[in-house]
């Protein structure tokens, strides 16, 4: 019975998922408490690297530590429906914070973000290939004339770094597999369960989240190999949000694991710190992806 619910439950989400590609982005605001009278209201927005519902369990205590920290500012967290409706956001500068992937981060650039810090550790980005116990995938080559499930194109550490590692191996993504964008971490991993795909690419703290979620299904799942590591996930401030509210942050961001309610609010994010960065440290993405985009494909479909 338990499987025949999550099989309705992953069909549910597939059917859904495939409904909103042409649907009207409608953002999920989250927020405890309404804007004040004289406080300054900006939105906070993390790449959807979890669905909405995960993404404002985990992300909602972030968001109520700096409204805390701030006073006279007032910060609501935003949710979108996948990583397209987010890449369109930022590029007309809809939030005044943004938590995008590393390859987001080099495009926000483009449109006046600015980078104060870098999320988690550097060694913690990197691509992972899910497989099933039984699935019989044993090396890359084992892959050609099967499907790869990815959350999306532009996602740096799961899809990205992993076809990266594939051509590496002597795989033509582009002609020896089948690549399929789920929209979702967890999608990814779970097309890899139901046997959609024999291998699925994600990264280290989703992998970590669905092995807590669905410790059955994860233990019928692999770790079978994984990337070099890059840069971590950035934090971002739009050009005009004021330095005095742009260092807030950033101060508040680096204290974090100097409390146990901090150290609790990094965890519930699979995260283990926030670090200072510039748009300078992340010069190596840049290099990175002009490689990537020479050698295998362009990241963004056009």
């Amino acid at each position: 019975m338990r499987k025949l619910c999550l099989l309705a439950a992953l069909a549910a989400a597939l059917f859904l998922t495939a409904c909103e590609q042409h649907a009207v982005e409608n953002p999920l605001h989250y927020s405890d408490a309404p804007v004040a009278s004289g406080q300054t209201a900006y939105r906070l927005e993390p790449h959807p690297l979890y669905n909405a519902q995960t993404l404002g369990n985990l992300f909602q205590p972030l968001v109520d530590y700096l409204n805390r920290e701030q006073p006279g500012v007032h910060i609501e967290l935003e949710a979108s429906r996948d990583y397209q409706a987010y890449e369109q956001k930022f590029r007309a500068r809809e939030a005044e914070i943004l938590m995008p992937n590393p390859w987001q981060t080099i495009e926000a650039m483009k449109v006046g973000y600015h980078v104060i810090a870098q999320w988690g550790n550097a060694e913690d980005f990197k691509g992972i290939f899910v497989v099933r116990k039984d699935g019989g995938i044993q090396m890359p080559a084992d892959l050609k004339g099967k499907v790869v499930s990815y959350p999306s194109p532009t996602a740096l550490a799961a899809a990205v770094m992993p076809q990266y590692y594939l051509h590496t191996q002597g795989i033509d993504i582009n002609t020896d597999i089948q690549n399929h964008y789920v929209g979702s971490q967890e999608s990814s991993i779970m097309n890899v369960y139901m046997g959609n795909s024999s291998a699925g690419a994600t990264w280290p703290p989703p992998w970590r989240l669905f092995q807590k979620k669905h410790p059955a299904e994860a233990a019928e799942l692999k770790v079978i190999w994984e990337t070099p590591h890059l840069l971590n996930n950035s934090v971002m401030v739009r050009d005009d949000v004021p330095q005095a509210v742009r260092e807030g942050i950033q101060r508040a961001l680096l204290d974090l694991p100097m409390t146990p309610q901090g150290r609790l609010i990094l965890s519930k994010m699979e995260t283990s710190q926030f670090h200072a960065a510039t748009d300078a440290t992340y010069d190596i993405v840049k290099e990175y992806v002009a490689r990537f985009e020479k050698e295998v494909r362009p990241i963004e479909r056009k």
